[in-house]
């Protein structure tokens, strides 16, 4: 396992506007030096929109389309959110396309309830878990941050870390943002992980503000990266041998609680 290096961009949606905020992720993404990892927020296309029906592209749409473009010329792995309507149901789904163009993907399983997103999306029902460049990757959306089983390392008989980079990608508001800055930190901790999250800046149109609070931390919870309410991109190189040393050092997982979901 190799260093990894990750960027999160961290920019002002366009409400609604799918062309618009292409646009500008794609200037964005052409704007980095060099990385291996681009990790875009949650619904990138639209903001945290429960306009499903009129926003939804199917599998493989322009949307896709675009992140598969973006990932095969800059070489490099792309991951985000958006609306996805899939056998007449509507996904808050994150892509992971990888730098030859093929991709995971994974549905958001905690939806956002006071937000009555559960009334227009379907909540998915399988974690993902995929390699990249030697490493783990565990990404979910935004809710998810709150429920710590969902996101928990799990001991198996092959493998006592179950994922080495939890990733959150995020429209979550300021009035809440203490939330999102403890829970990142905690999640890092508690599975002897890197974490890191990317979240919106700015106003919607639902009248909700986001200010940013992007960041990356070690599996100690020291923060590597952070920003709060600016237009930017965090590029962290995550340290593989610093992993693989505190987990040997410390190696509280081999006491976890065995468990599994039914």
């Amino acid at each position: 396992m190799q260093d990894l290096t990750i960027s999160l961009i961290q920019a002002e949606l366009h409400w609604e506007e799918i062309d618009a905020n292409l646009a500008m992720f794609e200037e964005m993404i052409w704007s980095i030096d060099q990385t291996d990892l681009i990790v875009l927020p949650e619904m990138f296309t639209t903001g945290f929109s429960m306009n499903a029906k009129n926003h939804a592209e199917p599998p493989g749409g322009k949307t896709f389309k675009w992140m598969r473009q973006m990932a095969t010329q800059r070489e490099v792995a792309i991951t985000g959110s958006y609306i996805v309507k899939e056998n007449g149901n509507f996904f808050n789904r994150l892509y992971f396309v990888y730098p030859d163009g093929s991709s995971r993907q994974y549905d958001k399983k905690h939806l956002f309830n006071l937000a009555e997103e559960g009334e227009h999306y379907t909540p998915g029902t399988e974690r993902l878990i995929l390699d990249y460049n030697g490493w783990r990757i565990h990404p979910m959306i935004c809710y998810d941050l709150r429920f710590p089983v969902w996101a928990r390392s799990r001991k198996s008989e092959h493998r006592i870390y179950e994922y080495d980079l939890l990733l959150f990608v995020a429209n979550w508001p300021d009035t809440r943002v203490n939330a999102w800055d403890t829970l990142l930190k905690a999640r890092a901790i508690e599975n002897l992980s890197y974490c890191a999250g990317v979240n919106r800046i700015g106003p919607d149109a639902a009248s909700k503000n986001y200010n940013g609070h992007s960041a990356v931390y070690s599996p100690l919870g020291n923060e590597l990266a952070f920003s709060e309410n600016e237009e930017t991109i965090l590029t962290v190189t995550l340290d593989a041998s610093e992993l693989e040393n505190y987990r040997k050092n410390f190696p509280f997982q081999e006491d976890a609680d065995d468990f599994k979901l039914i």
